[in-house]
């Protein structure tokens, strides 16, 4: 079985990180980490809550097809599903 630290089981990281991380480079070079840091804290608050809850309401499907493929990878299955909801969250 995957492990119950899994990157497929873990909405900030098969949602949140990538959303965020696009948003606070999206356009911008950072010269200090004070920068980034404050970058990173404006975008955190501008993710919407309609995104957060969809990342967090995919989560039983993910564990659902973990237990399907005993563990194997999953990301495929979900690729569609995250490229469009990055895509409306980005813009």
């Amino acid at each position: 079985m995957w492990p119950p630290n899994s990157p497929d089981l873990n909405p900030v990281d098969y949602a949140v990180r990538g959303a965020l991380q696009e948003k606070v480079y999206r356009r911008r070079i950072f010269t200090t980490v004070e920068q980034l840091k404050l970058a990173i804290i404006e975008e955190w608050r501008n993710l919407g809550q309609r995104f957060i809850d969809e990342s967090i309401n995919e989560w039983r499907q993910r564990l659902q097809k973990v237990v399907e493929k005993q563990g194997g990878h999953i990301e495929h299955f979900f690729l569609i599903s995250a490229i469009t909801t990055w895509y409306t969250t980005v813009n």
